[in-house]
């Protein structure tokens, strides 16, 4: 999948289990903010991070916000597939946009916004993203990607 800006798009697959869905048989709706946490963390493992490794250097990342509009409902059994696009990078925060499509029409189900903070593991208090994994981000997103120097 190729993003507009020719940066290769992400995109983690997941597949709806009987768990996800609620007694009319559609994905219980906070279940899709699951499956966007899954894709961010895929994201940042595809950049070669991986959350248990952040931990380790004192660092986590964690929601501060999120917004999420419900289009049309994914059903048991639906392959599904979950973008997770950097939209903005700031000294110690990412802001995400993603999606939830279903994987055999691409039809839209969910998307939302994601105001991610970058914070130390001890305290909770706001850190600098490291050079390394800014860089990181900012390569994979593109020149597309709104960056501020401070928060």
């Amino acid at each position: 999948m190729r993003a507009q800006n020719g940066v290769q798009s992400f995109a983690h697959r997941c597949r709806v289990y009987y768990e996800d869905t609620d007694a009319g048989g559609v994905v219980y709706y906070v279940n899709y903010l699951k499956f966007m946490e899954r894709a961010r963390t895929e994201r940042l493992r595809e950049l070669g991070f991986a959350q248990s490794e952040l931990v380790g250097e004192n660092m986590l990342f964690v929601v501060h916000s999120s917004e999420a509009r419900y289009h049309v409902p994914a059903r048991l059994d639906d392959e599904l597939l979950v973008s997770a696009e950097v939209i903005e990078l700031n000294r110690a925060s990412l802001r995400f946009h993603q999606q939830v499509r279903r994987a055999a029409d691409a039809t839209l189900l969910c998307e939302g916004q994601f105001l991610v903070a970058c914070v130390r593991a001890d305290n909770f208090k706001p850190r600098a993203i490291p050079p390394d994994l800014r860089a990181a981000f900012a390569d994979a997103s593109g020149p597309g990607t709104h960056s501020r120097a401070g928060d």
